[in-house]
């Protein structure tokens, strides 16, 4: 039996120039256009990825790490959750890997003082160089549901990106 309905939880949208510009200068030292951030899609009906794609040419040369910042942020509603990988294909052509393993965005950080911008950190494990040309798809994202155990009601917000939530912690 075949349901056609999703849920929806989440919307993509796009950081303010603002922050996208001073994120791609700290990171990578380049400058970029706006307007070549794409929104995330998925690629087929049946696709449980949401592709994000690169706005910007860049080099990732093999055995090495590199930030990329995606232009992207994501309101999604509580209890849910986006899961960042890299696209199979890259894993295995370059052995391409996120630096985290698996991207964790929580509902809570479209806050944060970054507007929430979704940086991935990727690391070219192969012995060849990965050339990402602007609108290549290179992660994929998949919204899935999270359940808590019963604990002490938890008051502190999100302020900051990578780390942010171990600097609350007395």
């Amino acid at each position: 039996m075949c349901y056609d309905f999703y849920v929806k939880v989440a919307r993509f949208e796009k950081v303010s120039p603002e922050q996208y510009g001073k994120d791609l200068r700290e990171l990578l030292n380049l400058e970029g256009k706006y307007e070549d951030i794409v929104l995330p899609k998925r690629a087929t009906s049946g696709s449980a990825g949401y592709d994000f794609s690169i706005p910007f040419d860049l080099l990732v040369p093999a055995h090495s790490f590199v930030r990329i910042p995606t232009g992207i942020r994501v309101y999604i509603e509580e209890g849910y959750v986006l899961h960042l990988y890299p696209r199979s294909s890259l894993g295995f052509k370059y052995r391409l890997s996120l630096a985290n393993t698996t991207g964790i965005i929580d509902s809570d950080y479209y806050g944060a003082d970054n507007e929430g911008h979704i940086i991935t950190g990727v690391v070219n494990n192969g012995d060849k160089d990965l050339f990402l040309k602007k609108g290549d798809r290179f992660v994929q994202g998949v919204f899935l549901q999270y359940f808590t155990a019963e604990e002490e009601d938890v008051g502190e917000k999100r302020t900051g990106g990578f780390g942010s939530s171990d600097k609350m912690r007395p």
